[in-house]
Order: structure tokens, then sequence, then C-alpha cells
């Protein structure tokens, strides 16, 4: 399955989104991880080239986790499928809520695309921002409490029977320089590869 054909066979193309074109089976995938959003470059993006500015810090995260990868291919071959919650690249420090509300169908159907799905990281603010709009449409509550990740990381959170964890952005600048959020991250990073692996 070409997930950009999925979604814009279901939704429609829209110029300005930015959509993962990629082939995979969905049904190996068992842990979802949401980043931000899209890079103004797709090639920089997640599958985008071998030496994109995504996996520079996103490999080196999985590998403090514990995984043995090298690549995004390895990755995927865990059956671990990483997206961005906001598929049209910032143009602001801040994503303006109208700017997630825009991607949201997206993220929605490419949610629901993965039917044996354990876990959903959520990684940093704006994935938890979107997670709990498409959650609110549905059950009418948050799924993810409002207060910090720091508190939210030593709860167990489920939707729908899926493990959510709420977590730390893994690309750009600001990873660099928050060590402890680094730390913290790829603790999460092991947990999500403990359940998905039972």
């Amino acid at each position: 399955m070409n997930i950009r054909k999925e979604l814009e066979n279901a939704l429609g193309a829209a110029q300005h989104i930015q959509l993962n074109d990629l082939e995979l089976d969905p049904l190996k995938i068992r842990a979802i991880l949401i980043n931000e959003a899209v890079p103004c470059d797709p090639s920089q993006d997640f599958y985008g080239r071998q030496d994109a500015a995504y996996l520079s810090t996103t490999i080196p995260l999985f590998q403090k986790a514990g995984f043995k990868v090298q690549s995004i291919q390895d990755i995927l071959q865990l059956g671990i499928y990483i997206t961005n919650a906001v598929k049209t690249p910032k143009t602001e420090y801040a994503i303006a809520r109208s700017t997630i509300e825009d991607s949201l169908p997206y993220l929605e159907k490419e949610l629901a695309l993965f039917p044996n799905k354990k876990v959903i990281m959520l990684m940093g603010d704006v994935a938890k921002k979107a997670f709990n709009m498409i959650t609110k449409k549905e059950s009418k509550k948050n799924a993810v409490p409002a207060v910090s990740t720091y508190k939210l990381r030593s709860s167990e959170i489920y939707y729908n029977g899926i493990r959510i964890m709420p977590s730390y952005i893994m690309t750009g600048g600001n990873i660099l320089i928050e060590k402890s959020k680094v730390e913290m991250a790829s603790e999460d990073l092991a947990i999500m590869g403990r359940i998905i692996a039972q």
C-alpha cells in the first residue's frame, strides 16, 4: 500500500499538503510515532534522502533507546511507522490551531490505515494537541490530559485499547540543546519497543 495514494484517494490531493510517498504493508505496523510538522524540503523528511535532517536526530535517538537501526527502513522493519501531525511546513515558531486543523483529516485517516497498532507515540506538544483534537471529535474528551508531558510519562494512557505515549519532539535543533528531553524520549522509545515486542 502507498500511504500518499491511500490518503489522496480518500481525501483528495492538496497542493500544500505533504504526505509520505511510501510503500509498506500496513498489517506489519505495531507502533506509530507522530512528530510535529513536515520540513520545508520534503527530501529532509523521514522518508526523504538517506541523510535527511529528520533522520539525523531520529536514528541516534532510536540507537540510544537500544534499537539496532541504521536507516528508516530498519525502523519500518521493526513495525514502527513515523509521520508528522502537521502536513504543511512551519512558517512561524508556534503552530496555529488552524494549521493543525488543516492537516487533521489526513492524520486521522493515516492512523486508521494501521489495524494492528499497539502504541501511538506523541512526539511533542503539537502531536499531543492534534491527537486530542481527533479523539475529542469521537469521544467528546481529550485522550491525553492537558498537563505537561513530564507529569504524564509515568502514567499509562489508553485510547480504544491502544497505548498512547506522550513524549518529546525528535527533530530540529531543540533536541540537540535539551539533553534531558533526549534522555526521556529515548527511555519512552525503549518502553514502546518492549510493548510491541509482546
